[in-house]
This record gives structure tokens, sequence and C-alpha cells, in this order.
């Protein structure tokens, strides 16, 4: 049984969506790290044992950003409010949840120097895999289109022009990754 044909346009158009996807992640994950400045999508990763399961914040309380440095979390249901206090401060953010019996209080304290050299080597981090990710997703192309040339289904112009095209790519989801990356950099270097 021998395989469908796939054209370059096929390739690049696969390759294009696969990239996209991967900046698409870059933003979701620097959403997560702290800036200093109130966020919701802060608190995404935390899960509270509510009701015998495990269940995102925003599926058992409401969270509203009231002030620049505070976000206030109000339960659905104030007896899971211990709960939700608990699963805060398990999801190891660096704050300091405290409540009245209906809200909960997260003051979002000022970053200081250090704390701000951790995150920004973090985003680094987070950003370097990105770029891994993209580049792998170039070789997979490239692979493709070398197979298309070794099957001789391209001629071998039509296979340094997917090629190139691959590359200007590549090139446009760095350059796209390296602004998402600085903008995050500036965003927890920048002092209030």
């Amino acid at each position: 049984m021998s395989q469908p044909f796939i054209s370059i346009k096929e390739v690049e158009a696969n390759a294009k969506t696969r990239m996209e996807k991967v900046s698409t992640d870059l933003q979701q994950e620097l959403t997560h790290i702290r800036t200093g400045r109130a966020s919701i999508n802060l608190l995404d990763s935390v899960r509270v044992d509510a009701y015998g399961s495990l269940s995102p914040l925003n599926h058992v309380a409401t969270l509203h950003v009231p002030e620049p440095a505070l976000i206030t979390v109000q339960p659905f249901d104030s007896s899971q409010i211990n709960a939700i206090e608990k699963a805060i401060r398990n999801a190891d953010l660096g704050l300091n949840p405290s409540n009245d019996g209906k809200l909960i209080r997260l003051p979002i304290p000022a970053l200081n120097a250090e704390r701000r050299k951790e995150l920004v080597k973090k985003v680094h981090v987070i950003s370097e895999e990105h770029r891994v990710a993209i580049r792998n997703i170039r070789r997979d192309a490239n692979e493709s289109l070398k197979k298309l040339l070794k099957d001789k289904l391209i001629s071998e112009d039509e296979e340094r022009r997917g090629l190139e095209e691959t590359q200007k790519l590549t090139d446009a989801a760095m350059k796209r990754i390296d602004a998402q990356s600085a903008a995050k950099e500036k965003e927890i270097t920048e002092l209030k």
C-alpha cells in the first residue's frame, strides 16, 4: 500500500500550522509567569480538591482583579473556601492568601531584584524550549521535501524553493518567539 502524494504546499501548510501552535503555546505559558501585576491567568494552574475531584480554580470560584496588585477569589460555595486557600498556597506561586470567610484576597507582592532575575531565566528556558520545537518542525518539513525529491515526485528546483520557504516560515516563527520573550522580560523587569 503506497502513501498518498503529499505536495510541497501541504508540507509548508503543515509546518506553518504547527509553528503557529508553538507560538500560541508560548503565549499561554508566558501568561502564567508572575510579573508583579495582578492577572487572573496567574491562577490557571491552580487545581482545587472540591467534592472529591481536582477542579480548575475558575470552576469553583469567581476571580476578579479589583486593583493592580490584588486578586480576589469568591467561592461559589463558601464551604470550599479552605480547600481553595490550601490549593493556592500549594500551587507555589509565591502568594499569601487571606480570607474573611466569604472572599479570599491575594495581594500580589512587588518582585524583588533576585526574583525578577529568576523569572527572566524561566522566560529564557521556556522560550528556548519553543525555539527547539520550531527547529524540529523545520527539520520534519525539510525531511518531507527531501523524501519527495528522492521519490522523484518533485524536481530539485522545487525542493530548493520548498526549503527556502520553510526557512522563511522558521525565521518568522523565531522572530515571534523572540518578540514574545522580550515583551515578557520587559514586563518582569519594569519597576512600577
